[in-house]
C-alpha cells in the first residue's frame, strides 16, 4: 500500500480529502457563568437549521460546517459561522472557549436540556441525563468528519484484485484507518489534548473519584463522557461492527445506536444496518478537544495535520495482533496518556517518536508541502517539550497566577470583541465583496446553506431544504429577467425606456469615437454637462461640469470616458442633489445621500496629505471590502482639482472643503448618509415606479432632486431627474453608512428569494 500511495498517479489524490467539522461550545455570560437564556430566536428553528444548532443542553451551541475539500475552506466556514453566532448572542454573552464546562449549578435540575420540537429528541436527552448525569453532557469538543478523495479509492480498487466488490473495498480502507486510529489516538490526545482541569460542579454526583488533576485531557479519559466499560464494539469487519451495536441496543446496554460513543464512528447511512449494506462512506473522529488559544476552537494547522494523520493511518502496516486486542490496547494507552500530568514527558515517548518519524516519512514520500512537513517536525519536538503541547501551555498559564476560569473568561471576551471589531466584514470570507459578505452572514443566520461557486466572481449557491437559488454580487438573482441587467447596463436604453414611460431623464447625445464627440463641443459650450461611459458602473470615467467645460477639459473628459467603454454619453447636467434609491420588489427600501470625495483643509497640509490622512479611517478600504472606499489621486481627480484652480500640492485653508470628484459614488471615495426615513414618500414612489417600468426586481436608481421638500409625481419634470439605474447596486453602503442608522437590505433579498423562511 505504501509503495502504491507514493506513486505520482495516487499521491496527489491521496493528499485530497473531504472535511467537515462540528464544534460545540457553551454559552456563558461575560464573567464565565453558564447562560440562563434560551437559544437565540434569531437562528430560527434549530431542528431545521443546517449549521447552528444545540447539542445536549439549551446553552450548548453546535456549529456545523458544510463538507469542504481543504483545511483552508473548512476554516473559512468555521470562522464565518463563529462570527455569526457571536454577533447574534444576547448582549452580555459569549462562547466558553474550553472543552470542560464552566462552573455548573449545584443542583443538576438547573442544567436545562435543549428545548427541541421533536419529543423523541427530548426523550433521548432525558435518557442520557438519567444514565450518565447532566454534568458529563456539558463537555464540548470537535468532531472531525473525513472522507478520502473518491477518485483515489476508485483507482486503488481498480489497481488490485483481492476484493471484487467496490463497496467492500472502500469499507475495508476505512476500517483499517479506524482500527489504527483507535490504536494510536493517544498521540492526538498528547498533542491536542486541552482539558487539564474541571471547574466546580463537574464531578459532583459522578459516581467516581475525581482524577488527580491536572491531566492532559479529562474529556478523553475514562472521566469524560464515555460509555460504560462493558460497552465494546468490534471493528474487525463491518458485519461485526453493525452486529455489536445492534446487540448492545437489544440488550439495553445503550438505548439507541447513536449512544455508542467511540472516538471513531463509521458513517455512510442512517443506521448501522444501512452502513453495513451500502458500505462505509466516511469516518467521524470525535476525540478532539477545543483549542482555547484558537478563536474557532481549532486552527487550520490542526485541521491539516489531522488530515495527514488519518492518511498515515491508512499508510501504516497493520499491527500483528487481533483487531479487537488492538482496540483494547489503544483504549488503555489513550486513558493512560490522557491522565498524565501535562508538564511531564509521556510514558509513550518512544512509540510517539517512532510514529512521528513514520508520519513525516509518509509526508515526504507523497510530496507534502513545506508547511505540512514543518508542522509535523514541530510535533516531533513536542515529544521532548510537553510544556508546549496545548495542555502544557494551559497549565503554564495557570501556574503564572491565572485560574482556568480567569483564562477562559479573558480569551472568551477577546474572541467576542474581535468578532465585532469589523462588524461589516465576515471572517473567513473577508476577501470577498462586502455586499456578498453580508449575504453570506444573513444566510448563515437564517439557516440557508451557502456554497461558494466562484469566490472571485462573488457567485453563490443558496439552498434551503430542496429550494435552490443562485446569486451573484448579493443582488443579481433569478428574480430578474436576463434582459433587465442588460437594459440597465446600457444607459441609452435605460433612458429611452424611462422616457417612454413618462419619467424625467436628462437630454444628451451618444458617441462611438473620440473625433465625433470632440467635434460636437460647440453644441455643449456654456452648458452644464456630464460626460460618462455608456455601459459601466461604479462611477468610473464620469466627469461633471456644472457650469460648462473649457474645450481642453471637455476633450480630456471624453478621453477618460472612452478608456472605460467603446461608447460614451454627453448629457445635460441636472441641478440638484443626487440620491441613491434602492428598490426591491416594487418598494423603496433604502435611500442614501452620497457626498463626492472631499477633504477639509487644516491650513498646513496639502490636498495629497489630507487625502492620505482621511484614507486612514478603518471604514475605508479597497475593492469593496469596506463600507467606504479610499479616495483616489488619479487623472480624473487631478482634472477636477485643475478646474477649481488647485492641484495635489495645494495647501488648503483651515476648514476649506475641496471636492476631488463631481460624481458622488461611494465607490470612488464618496461619503454616504442614510436618508431613508427623511425622504418624502412621493420620491420613494417615483423611484419604485421607475424600477418597475424597467422590469427589475432589484435595482439601485439615482435621482437628482433640487428640493425634497417640494412634493412631486413622475410627471413633474422640473422636480427631479433620473440619471441612472444600476443592475448591480452595492448594498453595503446602505447597511454601513458614513452617517445614519443604515438599512440591512440583504435580509430583504433573502426573504424575497426564500419566502418560506418567513413562516
Amino acid at each position: 500500500m505504501q509503495e502504491k500511495l507514493s506513486e505520482i498517479q495516487f499521491s496527489s489524490l491521496f493528499k485530497g480529502a473531504k472535511i467537515g467539522i462540528e464544534k460545540e461550545s457553551q454559552r456563558v455570560n461575560l464573567d464565565g457563568e453558564l447562560a440562563k437564556t434560551a437559544h437565540p430566536n434569531i437562528f430560527g428553528n434549530r431542528t431545521f437549521h443546517p449549521t447552528i444548532q444545540t447539542d445536549f443542553s439549551e446553552t450548548q451551541v453546535e456549529i456545523i460546517t458544510p463538507v469542504t475539500t481543504s483545511a483552508e475552506e473548512v476554516m473559512s466556514y468555521l470562522a464565518g459561522l463563529h462570527e455569526v453566532v457571536r454577533r447574534s448572542l444576547p448582549e452580555g454573552e459569549m462562547l466558553w472557549p474550553l472543552s470542560m464546562p464552566p462552573v455548573l449549578p449545584q443542583d443538576e435540575k438547573d442544567i436545562q436540556i435543549a428545548k427541541l420540537d421533536n419529543p423523541k429528541d427530548v426523550a433521548y436527552r432525558e435518557h442520557l441525563a438519567k444514565v450518565y448525569g447532566k454534568r458529563k453532557q456539558m463537555v464540548s469538543g470537535i468532531h472531525y468528519n473525513f472522507e478520502f478523495d473518491p477518485i483515489l479509492v476508485k483507482r486503488l480498487f481498480a489497481d488490485q484484485s483481492e476484493i471484487s466488490d467496490y463497496r467492500e473495498f472502500r469499507t475495508e480502507l476505512y476500517l483499517k484507518v479506524a482500527r489504527n486510529y483507535l490504536r494510536y489516538r493517544w498521540l492526538i490526545t498528547y498533542l491536542m489534548g486541552a482539558a487539564p482541569q474541571s471547574e466546580r460542579g463537574y464531578f459532583s454526583d459522578c459516581g467516581k473519584n475525581a482524577p488527580d488533576m491536572p491531566v492532559r485531557s479529562i474529556r478523553n479519559s475514562n472521566f469524560g463522557y464515555t460509555n460504560d466499560e462493558s460497552v465494546f464494539v468490534s471493528y474487525r469487519s463491518i458485519k461485526d461492527y453493525a452486529e455489536s451495536i445492534q446487540r448492545l441496543v437489544a440488550n439495553g446496554a445503550i438505548s439507541e445506536e447513536k449512544e455508542f460513543y467511540s472516538a471513531v464512528r463509521l458513517r455512510g447511512g442512517k443506521t448501522v444496518a444501512e452502513i453495513a449494506e451500502k458500505g462505509v462512506g466516511y469516518i467521524e473522529i470525535r476525540n478532539i478537544d477545543n483549542n482555547p488559544f484558537a478563536p474557532y476552537g481549532i486552527t487550520e494547522e490542526q485541521v491539516e495535520l489531522l488530515h495527514y494523520f488519518l492518511m498515515y493511518m491508512l499508510w501504516l502496516d497493520n499491527e500483528d495482533c487481533d483487531a479487537d486486542e488492538l482496540l483494547h490496547k489503544g483504549e488503555a494507552l489513550n486513558n493512560q496518556v490522557a491522565l498524565e500530568n501535562p508538564l511531564t514527558q509521556t510514558s509513550q515517548k518512544a512509540e510517539g517518536l517512532e510514529l512521528l518519524a513514520g508520519w513525516l516519512g509518509m509526508a515526504k514520500a507523497i510530496g507534502a508541502n513545506e508547511t505540512v512537513l514543518t508542522a509535523i517536525e514541530k510535533y516531533q519536538s513536542l515529544m521532548a517539550k510537553p510544556e508546549e503541547t496545548l495542555a502544557g501551555q494551559m497549565l503554564t498559564h495557570y501556574n503564572s497566577g491565572l485560574t482556568q476560569c480567569d483564562m477562559a473568561v479573558e480569551l472568551g471576551n477577546t474572541y467576542q470583541a474581535q468578532a465585532w471589531e469589523k462588524s461589516y466584514q465576515l471572517a473567513g470570507f473577508d476577501d470577498m465583496e462586502l455586499s456578498t459578505q453580508m449575504m453570506i452572514f444573513d444566510s448563515f443566520q437564517k439557516g440557508i446553506n451557502v456554497e461558494i461557486l466562484d469566490r472571485r466572481d462573488q457567485f453563490l449557491k443558496l439552498s434551503y431544504q430542496d429550494h435552490i437559488e443562485y446569486v451573484k454580487n448579493a443582488n443579481m438573482t433569478s428574480l430578474d429577467n436576463y434582459v433587465v441587467p442588460l437594459m440597465m447596463e446600457n444607459k441609452t436604453v435605460t433612458k429611452k425606456v424611462l422616457a417612454e414611460a413618462g419619467f424625467s431623464v436628462p437630454g444628451g447625445k451618444e458617441y462611438g469615437d473620440v473625433e465625433s464627440a470632440n467635434a460636437d463641443y460647440g453644441y455643449f459650450v456654456d452648458r452644464g454637462i456630464v460626460v460618462k461611459p455608456k455601459s459601466t458602473n461604479y462611477g468610473l470615467g464620469i466627469s461633471i461640469f456644472k457650469d460648462g467645460a473649457s474645450e481642453a477639459a471637455y476633450q480630456e473628459a471624453v478621453e477618460l470616458a472612452f478608456r472605460e467603454d467603446s461608447d460614451i454619453l454627453v448629457e445635460d447636467f441636472i441641478e440638484g442633489t443626487e440620491y441613491r434609491f434602492f428598490v426591491i420588489d416594487g418598494q423603496t427600501e433604502a435611500i442614501t445621500l452620497r457626498i463626492p470625495a472631499n477633504v477639509k483643509g487644516d491650513g498646513t497640509a496639502t490636498i495629497r496629505e489630507l487625502v492620505a490622512e482621511k484614507n486612514k479611517n478603518p471604514l475605508r478600504g479597497q475593492q469593496y471590502r469596506a463600507p467606504l472606499q479610499k479616495i483616489q489621486t488619479g487623472d480624473l481627480e487631478a482634472l477636477m482639482l485643475k478646474e477649481q484652480g488647485y492641484d495635489f500640492d495645494t495647501v488648503l485653508a483651515q476648514d476649506e472643503i475641496v471636492y476631488l470628484r463631481e460624481n458622488s459614488n461611494v465607490s470612488t471615495g464618496g461619503d454616504s448618509i442614510d436618508l431613508t426615513e427623511e425622504m418624502p414618500q412621493c420620491y420613494k414612489d417615483i423611484a419604485a415606479q421607475a424600477v418597475v417600468a424597467l422590469g427589475a426586481e432589484v435595482s439601485g436608481i439615482d435621482l437628482i432632486i433640487p428640493d425634497i421638500n417640494v412634493p412631486a409625481d413622475k410627471n413633474d419634470y422640473q422636480a427631479y431627474g433620473i440619471i441612472e439605474a444600476n443592475f448591480n447596486p452595492a448594498m453595503h453602503m446602505h447597511a454601513f453608512p458614513f452617517e445614519g442608522p443604515g438599512e440591512r437590505l440583504s435580509t430583504i433579498v433573502l426573504d424575497l428569494l426564500f419566502p418560506e423562511l418567513k413562516k
